[in-house]
């Protein structure tokens, strides 16, 4: 035996087996993958075709009806859908949400009625009213002309806390606490109770016309009224009045705070105005879009610095604002006289309560202002409206005297917004002198 140096530059010499072997870069599809009809035209003239009435009875007899010139060698068993000329190649990021049996967009499932009906005899057809608010203790306040009931949503008990001794109620407004109920009357008091005790702790002066909206944030009341002033109470101090808030023209009727203590106020002047904090000397922003009283405004609670506003029947305008920059984000033509809002916890989502002509709930998407739908049911103009702890339900008040509750949203995972949840009292609120 001959040993070669593994040096040697010499092509080593190949097996038997594999110099008969043709090495090309011909593709050669595989037999297994054509039926018999394909597998004939490999074996013969792929362009064969009969050439006459015998060769054509032949193949139909021999290959079947299909004529062999008709049969193409390749085929995908799973071809893709041949697209119509007429639509865009971004059909498929249009159709992805599309059930993939129906081919149907799935639509917001919406309440076809009320959950739960109340009476409320005596409630006040005013435009310029709040005569409803949902404490995080699941308690409805609701003011009946010269009095204010309490709605227990757990097990559905009302009381009475207070009858005014002249003049009626026009707004209420819980304490985050939800232990705490602030109300306003046509003489321009604003008076605080202690809902579980069911006692008056408070009757704050200073006003000169009817309270037209109230906000709280931490131990600081805001109220608006008819004066056109905007007055900053610490409930903490005997002296509670420690500001003065003054850029309206005429009747302040919404107000409302965000996380951070920004204050948004709007007026029957038409306008809307943004101040930084409760003691600002001049508004950040002032907002002239609208063209009618603005009562209905609400801040996003997951953007804290977009705000929710609408305007009167001479207006019936929805707009979203950047109070951060003072920019328009959105807005749209509701239709109807905007008379409430409020913001889904969960849904990208906001609801609006209208009065003429239809009375209605309309859902929009956020922040395209896109109408998801209506809710009907109320024969007189909606009022205001309420959301519960958790944030699914929405009470609406109205001109008809009734109450109406509905499942709106998905309930809010936060459990300490759970329904039902007694929280702790807020102890600044304890030293309300």
């Amino acid at each position: 035996m001959t040993l070669r140096c593994s040096e040697s530059n010499e092509m080593p010499a190949m097996p038997e087996d594999v110099r008969d072997v043709c090495m090309s870069d011909r593709l050669i599809p595989s037999r297994g993958s054509c039926n018999e009809v394909r597998q004939l035209k490999l074996e013969r003239d792929e362009n064969w075709a009969p050439q006459n009435g015998y060769h054509e009875v032949l193949s139909q007899n021999v290959l079947g009806k299909q004529a062999l010139s008709n049969v193409k060698i390749l085929s995908y068993q799973h071809k893709p859908a041949r697209q119509e000329p007429h639509l865009s190649e971004l059909k498929v990021l249009y159709s992805s949400n599309r059930d993939a049996k129906t081919g149907a967009r799935p639509c917001r499932h919406l309440p076809p009625s009320a959950t739960k009906v109340l009476d409320a005899p005596g409630i006040l057809d005013d435009f310029y009213s709040h005569p409803v608010d949902w404490s995080s203790q699941n308690i409805v306040a609701v003011a009946l002309s010269d009095m204010a009931f309490l709605f227990d949503a757990c097990t559905g008990s009302t009381q009475k806390l207070l009858q005014l001794s002249s003049g009626s109620v026009t707004t209420l407004r819980w304490s985050e606490s939800g232990g705490h109920l602030s109300v306003g009357t046509s003489s321009g008091e604003v008076q605080i109770w202690d809902a579980a005790a069911q006692r008056q702790l408070r009757n704050l002066r200073g006003h000169t016309g009817r309270i037209g909206a109230l906000a709280w944030h931490k131990h600081m009341l805001s109220s608006g009224s008819a004066d056109s002033e905007i007055h900053q109470h610490d409930v903490r101090v005997r002296d509670h009045l420690v500001g003065r808030l003054a850029a309206h023209a005429d009747l302040v009727c919404g107000l409302d705070f965000n996380s951070e203590g920004m204050l948004a106020s709007g007026g029957n002047d038409n306008m809307v105005c943004i101040w930084e904090t409760a003691t600002s000397e001049s508004p950040l922003h002032t907002f002239t879009e609208h063209q009618a009283a603005v009562k209905a405004l609400k801040w996003c609670p997951w953007q804290r610095h977009v705000l929710a506003t609408g305007g009167g029947s001479a207006d019936r305008q929805i707009c979203l604002w950047n109070a951060s920059s003072g920019r328009l984000l959105m807005s749209t033509n509701a239709e109807s006289q905007v008379t409430g809002v409020v913001w889904g916890l969960q849904e990208r989502e906001l609801l609006t309560a209208h009065g003429y002509s239809r009375n209605q709930l309309s859902l929009w998407k956020y922040p395209s202002l896109v109408k998801v739908g209506d809710l009907e049911g109320h024969e007189g103009r909606l009022l205001g409206l309420a959301q519960s702890p958790d944030g699914s339900m929405i009470c609406s008040s109205s001109a008809d005297e009734t109450l109406r509750f509905w499942r709106v949203f998905s309930p809010s995972v936060d459990k300490s917004t759970a329904p039902g949840k007694k929280g702790t009292t807020n102890t600044i609120l304890k030293t309300i002198r």
